[in-house]
């Protein structure tokens, strides 16, 4: 049984079974209502009974049917009844209107001659325009002979309305018609309003002039069924009045005209006719002359006061007066975006309206709520504004016409602008289908299971999916699904920082001439602005629509560029990633559509030659700056498992090496710009460790699939590896704290299997270490990983790879404290997971002895400290500023941590760790050291650490010093955060921090 059928129950006579198939939902009152007067023997008419059930609410139009002919006199009524089964064109636009809606059905009822205006719908009259409008009202007011005007026009008004609401229910027109027919009625109705005023008031009508501006939806020809009709009133007095005479008699004629249209008594209310958007809004005077609203908007107007004048049409009075008011307000709209904070203003407004729902209503607002009518309207409105400027084909009051235009100016794209065109036109007639049902002011969705039936029947044909077995659950389907995309476009549209910066620009700015750019390139602080403009011709000459892209997007990213310490180097790096992704069809998408993409390319290019480098090596990782996760870091595990994947893949050692190295060169890039982009959060010590985490996963699992690598190759060319390897990690490495150009510092252990020889499993070993080295640093398009091996037992001088046995021994006997000193941040990071394990246990008792490191071993480590101070800073290096061994730089706390982590920790578990911070602050839980002391060193640590890795950044090749070019130190200085112009600031600040923990560390470390 059907679902209508269930509905209905199962206890129904047959006549009712037919007519629950046909939709009915109440078959028991339908069978009483065919039986009544007016409906006898049509019962029987399957023709007229199919009508029905074509219906959005069969029951309502059955009713609606009923009231109609028993409302009519006996000759009419027999004209109805035989045009009903012999006419379907009459038959459908009558049923159709008496199912949707119950306001007019009353309409019907009240003047059941009216359904007379749906016979007349003849080809010549389907799409009426204001002329046609008006003289129906007109015909309506002054020819029907009834005595009150305001009646008339409001019985005149409704019987268009019928008409209207026909074709839309029919479909004879579509949902941009209907609106525009409904925008065309209102102004038909103001200016019949006005005559009817004037007529009422002849002395007024002889002072003045009086133009009626239609703004908002009527002033854009897409009105809805039941709105506001928003107008601003325009006077100038007649020759030989008073101005000030003039604007009384104006006003007496505007307060009549809406007072005629918003009036409750009689017929009933037109709709309100709301003047708030005139000048000073309510508080100001409800008519101006010209020169005072161009006065006011000159002087006084707010952004969104230009934003509502986008809309402004003289609908109504003297045309000559409406003309000329457009003509003089139009050009101030079209520079408004280039007022301060213009785009910030309009966003702004935007989050104000969202925020002034109610809870209760937020879910069921098509209209203000997320992914509502208001957000497309936004977003294309902001969109013309800014780009109206110079683009005179983006000027029109329409929200679909101007939606179109964008698209076809390549500043929406192609997919984006249908999707938004279908999204706004289901959610209109969504809205006029519920405003339609009682012609009342309402933007909310329904919550009535029936009024929801009723919606989603009415709708079918603009749903994707069958509404035959639950049309309200379908309803509710397709109306979120066009929210959520609402919402994602108005995000990627209304929201992008390319808007912010257009606005910016000063006028002409936007289409570029040569001598203009080098004046501006110059101002903007490029240092070589012919090379500029020769990048600027090369991207943005052409008539492609590639080369229309760029013209949209070159004066932003210009400024961008210049905000930065190098614009020169951000636009050339431009050039060549546009260059070697131009005909790629995703990448100016990309950056035209995708929220911040073009702003967060524009950062990673100027900020510094390591990222961009990285980049230019793969162009096509621009697309994780349009990703929402692209800019996360991966972990370990994801990173190993595609690096061994690729790895499995390649038939050589040199293959597989190469694929793991392609894949830490495009995590690295990610991980670079995430920073750069300051996607790491705002504490500058959690983003270093998130840096620092990053980058060790990302060499350990290099590391892991180099190895694995270099072992099949061996015994692809020997048979099987007779030893297991594991590589400990050291240094900065074993730390988590490895900044972008730091080597990877490591031991290789190795232990052969059960039954091979020493000698074998060592020259194996020997092999496939010196091989993953090798591999891993050749010169390659990929950047490379220096494996540095210097801190094994007896440095350089030692084999590369010793057996644990070997260490064993080595440790027991020759051990210097220097080494436990070294050990403390060892950790295994690759291979064989028991060998490295095993390892660790080794060396524990070396690093966290029992008894705390001796007395001798303490002034021998403060010998080498003072040693290596006075002999490894480099000749003419600053020791104020050098981050790594200068004044209370890196040296100085990461050996005053590692000197309490050798004396107290076998004591202090929470001194077991390898990372600096970590055990600072456990130094400071354990009593060792005062909070005041470790927050002294650790911001000296964390300051220094990020200047090396913001020198990394900036030259693309590691530094311990701040540069000596002023660029490429106001490049470090805006990684650190500092403005433009306060290079010297950071230095100061630096030298500030490292003192002050110097001074730490001569009490700590020194005693």
């Amino acid at each position: 049984m059907a679902v209508e059928e269930q509905r209905a129950g199962s206890r129904v006579s047959r006549p009712e079974i037919r007519l629950v198939r046909r939709g009915f939902t109440d078959p028991a009152q339908a069978v009483r209502l065919l039986a009544g007067p007016g409906l006898e023997g049509l019962a029987d008419d399957p023709v007229l009974l199919d009508a029905l059930g074509a219906t959005a609410d069969p029951d309502l139009a059955l009713l609606g049917l009923g009231r109609l002919l028993e409302a009519a006199d006996e000759p009419d009524r027999h004209t109805l009844r035989d045009t009903l089964t012999t006419s379907k064109p009459l038959r459908d636009r009558l049923l159709g209107v008496l199912g949707a809606s119950t306001a007019l059905a009353d309409h019907l009822a009240r003047h059941p001659h009216d359904w007379h205006a749906l016979v007349t719908f003849e080809l010549r009259d389907m799409h009426p325009g204001p002329d046609d409008f008006l003289r129906a009202l007109h015909q309506g007011v002054w020819e029907s002979g009834a005595g009150n005007r305001a009646d008339a026009l409001r019985v005149a008004y409704r019987r268009c309305l019928l008409a209207i609401a026909a074709r839309d229910l029919t479909g004879t027109t579509d949902l941009a018609q209907t609106a525009a027919e409904l925008a065309d009625l209102a102004g038909a109705t103001l200016q019949t309003a006005l005559d009817i005023a004037a007529e009422q008031d002849e002395a007024a009508a002889r002072a003045c002039r009086l133009a009626v501006i239609g703004m908002g939806k009527c002033g854009g020809r897409e009105l809805n069924y039941v709105s506001d009709v928003d107008v601003i009133f325009v006077a100038e007095p007649q020759e030989g009045v008073d101005e000030h005479e003039a604007l009384k008699a104006a006003t007496r004629l505007a307060a009549a005209l809406t007072r005629l249209c918003a009036d409750t008594t009689g017929e009933g209310t037109i709709w309100p006719v709301d003047a708030n958007l005139r000048p000073e809004g309510r508080n100001g005077p409800l008519v101006r002359t010209l020169a005072s609203h161009q006065a006011y908007y000159q002087r006084w107007a707010k952004t969104w006061e230009f934003q509502a004048l986008l809309k402004a049409r003289p609908v109504a009075g003297d045309a000559e007066l409406g003309a000329a008011y457009l003509a003089a307000l139009e050009p101030m709209v079209w520079q408004a975006a280039a007022r301060e904070n213009f785009v910030a203003d309009v966003q702004q407004m935007r989050r104000r309206v969202v925020d002034s729902i109610p809870p209760t209503e937020l879910d069921r607002q098509l209209k203000l709520g997320p992914g509502g009518l208001r957000d497309v309207e936004f977003s294309v409105q902001l969109l013309q504004l800014v780009h109206g400027r110079t683009d005179p084909a983006l000027r029109s009051g329409n929200t679909l016409e101007a939606l179109a235009a964008l698209s076809r100016g390549g500043y929406v794209g192609r997919a984006d602008a249908a999707s938004l065109d279908a999204a706004y036109r289901f959610l209109r007639s969504l809205e006029h289908r519920i405003q339609l049902h009682r012609l009342r002011r309402t933007h909310l969705m329904p919550t009535r299971a029936e009024d929801l039936r009723r919606l989603a029947r009415s709708l079918a044909p603009l749903i994707n999916d069958d509404t035959r077995a639950d049309p309200v659950a379908a309803l509710q389907r397709e109306w979120k699904r066009h929210a959520v995309e609402v919402r994602r476009l108005h995000e990627k549209l209304f929201y992008r920082p390319l808007l912010d910066a257009v606005a910016e620009l000063p006028p002409g700015a936007a289409g570029l001439t040569a001598d203009a750019a080098r004046a501006r390139l110059e101002a903007l602080g490029y240092a070589d602005p012919a090379a500029a403009l020769r990048h600027l011709t090369a991207l943005a000459s052409g008539v492609s629509r590639k080369a229309a892209i760029q013209r949209t997007l070159l004066p932003v990213l210009l400024g961008w560029f210049a905000d930065s310490a190098d614009p020169d180097a951000g636009l050339l790096n431009f050039r060549q990633v546009s260059d070697a992704l131009g005909r790629t069809p995703w990448y100016l998408r990309l950056l035209r559509d995708e929220s911040a993409a073009a702003e967060q390319l524009a950062r990673v290019l100027s900020a510094g030659r390591l990222a961009p480098d990285l980049l230019l090596r793969a162009p096509e990782a621009v697309a994780m700056l349009g990703d929402p996760h692209g800019m996360v870091p991966r972990g370990r595990a994801a990173l190993e498992q595609e690096i061994l994947a690729a790895v499995g893949r390649a038939d050589s050692a040199g293959a597989a090496v190469a694929a793991a190295r392609s894949v830490r060169r495009r995590e690295l890039f990610r991980t670079a710009a995430a920073d750069v982009l300051g996607r790491f959060g705002d504490d500058p010590a959690e983003a270093l460790d998130t840096a620092g985490e990053a980058l060790t996963a990302l060499n350990a699992a290099t590391l892991q699939g180099a190895l694995r690598a270099c072992i099949a190759g061996w015994e692809a060319r020997n048979g099987g590896l007779p030893t297991r390897i594991a590589v400990i990690a050291m240094g900065r490495f074993g730390g988590h704290e490895l900044g972008y150009g730091s080597d990877a510092d490591v031991l290789f252990v190795h232990e052969p299997l059960l039954g091979s020889l020493e000698h074998d499993a060592a020259k194996a070993a020997q092999a496939v270490c010196h091989e993953l080295r090798s591999l891993l640093a050749a010169p390659s398009t990929e950047p490379p990983l220096e494996v540095d091996a210097d801190l094994r037992p007896e440095g350089r001088n030692g084999p590369l790879v010793r057996t644990l046995a070997s260490y064993t021994a080595y440790y027991r006997r020759w051990s210097h404290a220097w080494e436990s000193q070294a050990l403390l941040r060892a950790e295994p990071v690759a291979g064989d997971a028991d060998l490295g394990a095993r390892f660790r246990q080794l060396i524990d008792p070396l690093r966290y002895p029992g008894t705390g490191v001796p007395e001798r071993d303490v002034v021998e480590i403060r010998r080498i400290k003072a040693r290596i101070e006075a002999e490894r800073l480099p000749r003419g290096a600053d020791p104020t500023t050098h981050t790594k061994i200068g004044r209370g730089g890196l040296a100085d706390v990461e050996w005053t941590v590692q000197l309490l982590q050798l004396q107290h920790g076998h004591e202090l578990p929470g001194l077991r760790t390898t990372r600096t911070r970590a055990a600072l602050a456990a130094a400071v839980e354990g009593g060792l050291v005062g909070a005041e002391d470790a927050a002294v060193l650790d911001a000296a640590w964390v300051l220094a650490s990020r200047v090396r890795s913001a020198v990394m950044l900036v030259r693309g090749r590691p530094g311990d010093s701040f540069p000596g070019d002023a660029r490429e130190l106001a490049g470090v200085a805006r990684y650190l955060g500092y403005g433009a112009g306060h290079s010297g600031e950071l230095v100061d600040d630096y030298r500030r921090t490292t003192r002050r923990a110097r001074a730490v560390v001569e009490r700590l470390f020194y005693g």
